[in-house]
């Protein structure tokens, strides 16, 4: 890839991974090496299964791990699962320094600076690593200005209706 970009996928509405494993898939289709890094992510969910069919070429890795939701834990949990999500972030820079794929997509990196897990600082200094013929992209509800100022395309997911909130819960193969 001659020029890499940094694209944002952010807002309420669902679909903002959906997207970014799309332009994975799409990616791997042109012989290009796609690595997903999931924050605070822990559930089982059918993109794993999927993208192991696809491995080496695209592989998704973990940080910050969890089953419970951040909103549930307290201060103390918070902060372990902060420290973790800090000594993974180092890998980060790793991947960029070895140019070990050409796109990466940080998927609810966003999310995990809102949350408190990671310095919005964390996120700039990786956007300024990127290497220039790395694509790079960010997911997560709530987009900060910095970011937003050094993004080369954003998309905003709007949710205007969602079934899940007249009760139904997340499914197998469309929510997870």
């Amino acid at each position: 890839m001659e020029k890499g970009y940094i694209q944002v996928y952010t807002g309420d509405g669902k679909g903002k991974t959906t997207a970014a494993l799309g332009l994975g898939l799409r990616a791997v289709g042109h012989g290009l090496k796609v690595i997903m890094i999931q924050f605070m992510k822990g559930m089982h969910t059918g993109e794993l299964v999927s993208i192991r069919k696809l491995e080496p070429d695209f592989e998704i890795r973990r940080f910050g791990e969890t089953k419970k939701f951040v909103f549930l834990m307290n201060d103390q949990e918070k902060m372990n699962l902060s420290r973790k999500i800090q000594e993974e972030i180092k890998q980060i820079h790793c991947i960029m320094e070895n140019h070990s794929c050409d796109i990466l997509i940080l998927d609810e990196i966003l999310g995990s600076i809102q949350a408190g897990l990671v310095s919005l600082k964390d996120v700039l200094d990786i956007l300024d690593a990127k290497p220039g013929n790395m694509e790079l992209i960010l997911t997560g509800r709530t987009l900060p200005e910095e970011i937003e100022r050094r993004a080369d395309l954003i998309t905003e997911m709007r949710a205007v209706r969602h079934y899940m909130d007249s009760g139904i819960p997340a499914r197998n193969g469309i929510e997870k």
